[in-house]
């Protein structure tokens, strides 16, 4: 198990120096779902409008070697909410009703160690309302949407607000998940705040109202719908983005806020013909190659992470929990079953990050590994390939007999990392209730 407290002192020192008003940083992460790697300006699309994100970019750290914790809804959220791979994380299939248990600790429950209001708004799929897993009952003090990634499968529903049934009467949910977001930010901006915003767009259904501005820049391209949608959703998502920042600044905290924003797996479509979201990778969700588990990665914190810095620092999900907890304090509360690391160095520019042997994924008995530059996919029948993804991010040529001893290494990985999940009731998907 990786060992990270040595970075807890230079990093407290250097939150202490930082801020002068406050020694924790609020925290937003924001995390949309099904966007690909290419789908923002600032990551190489010429098609669609991301100006907020692109500026964000600007203003902060672009990563090119972010990763998801995973390949699909459910267990990319395990990954980042418990900071444990995909060989040990406890949600690891994705029907929708496999909760977490009360023995599981979150990002939330840590941040609270730290005195911080924590809410979410979006789609929380680690367990059905009023059930074990429940947002509430896992260190959130509100979260508003969805619970079962089921329900999430459709814009023009009801919602939950801590499991209790919200009709919104015909609105459309992200509209209201939006405003609901906003509504935390205007209670909660004067004490530290940790905001989760898991928001379900681009994911399918591909549904707008006819009368978002989004859409209105795209309605008439000549694209298919469901790139036209997913293509306003992303817009949309980035004209509110910018309605966050604009808060912060209103209020005089946006020096104060940590932003990240990402999404929980590769492009559910690759919109081949638009500007293909996944570009030269191989794979979308559901696919252990780099396009189904490489996402865009973005932090913004003015006067701490240094602007428009590109990093190629390899991290995942596993190390927002570690980072997070190093940067608020309570480093100490980081569950020994934690498999991430701090990357709070690479953040701030203080210090190294603690080395680490290697990243891990699985998706229906397939698994990878990445180590260093190497990243090796076995297949569930046990064959498998290696390749060198910085040099060859198509993962086109296999170097498994050029570099045995290297693959031999990360087959051990494998070894090690995976372990059998443990037995959990299983809800199901979405039943209306």
């Amino acid at each position: 198990m990786v060992k990270h407290w040595s970075l807890l002192l230079a990093v407290l020192c250097v939150v202490n120096t930082i801020s002068s008003a406050r020694e924790k940083p609020n925290i937003i992460f924001i995390m949309v779902d099904d966007m690909g790697y290419y789908d923002l300006g600032c990551y190489g699309s010429k098609t669609i409008q991301t100006p907020n994100l692109d500026q964000m970019a600007a203003e902060g750290m672009r990563f090119t070697n972010a990763y998801s914790g995973g390949t699909v809804c459910a267990s990319a959220r395990s990954t980042l909410m418990t900071g444990t791979h995909k060989g040990h994380t406890p949600v690891r299939g994705n029907s929708g009703g496999i909760p977490l248990l009360p023995s599981d600790i979150t990002v939330a429950e840590v941040l609270k160690k730290a005195d911080y209001t924590t809410g979410g708004f979006g789609k929380w799929g680690l367990g059905n309302q009023g059930k074990d897993g429940a947002a509430e009952r896992q260190g959130f003090d509100t979260f508003f949407g969805y619970y079962n990634q089921w329900h999430a499968h459709t814009y023009y529903t009801h919602l939950f607000r801590n499991s209790a049934k919200v009709e919104l009467d015909g609105r459309y949910t992200h509209h209201a998940i939006f405003d609901e977001t906003m509504q935390f930010l205007r209670d909660h901006h004067d004490k530290p705040f940790f905001l989760y915003c898991p928001w379900t767009p681009p994911h399918a259904a591909y549904q707008i109202p006819e009368d978002e501005p989004a859409w209105q820049l795209y309605k008439d391209k000549p694209w298919g719908h469901d790139a036209r949608c997913a293509a306003a959703m992303d817009t949309m998502m980035d004209r509110q983005i910018g309605e966050m920042i604009a808060f912060l600044k209103e209020k005089g905290i946006d020096d104060k806020t940590l932003i990240f924003f990402t999404s929980d797996n590769g492009a559910a479509k690759r919109f081949d013909g638009i500007h293909n979201s996944c570009g030269e990778m191989q794979g979308q969700k559901r696919s252990l190659h780099e396009g189904g588990i490489r996402v865009p990665m973005i932090a913004r914190w003015p006067g701490v992470i240094p602007e428009g810095v590109t990093s190629d620092y390899a991290w995942y999900f596993p190390d927002v929990l570690p980072t997070l907890a190093e940067l608020t304090g309570v480093g100490d509360q980081v569950p020994d079953v934690v498999d991430g690391i701090s990357i709070a160095p690479v953040l701030t520019g203080y210090g190294d990050p603690v080395e680490r042997d290697y990243m891990f994924w699985e998706f229906r008995g397939g698994m990878a590994v990445r180590s260093g530059n190497w990243k090796l996919i076995q297949q569930k029948d046990g064959t498998s390939a290696l390749y060198d993804v910085v040099q060859d991010r198509a993962e086109k040529n296999d170097q498994s007999a050029a570099q045995p001893e290297i693959a031999t290494r990360l087959k051990g990985y494998i070894q090690a990392a995976y372990q059998e999940p443990r037995s959990q009731k299983d809800d199901g998907k979405y039943t209306g209730k």
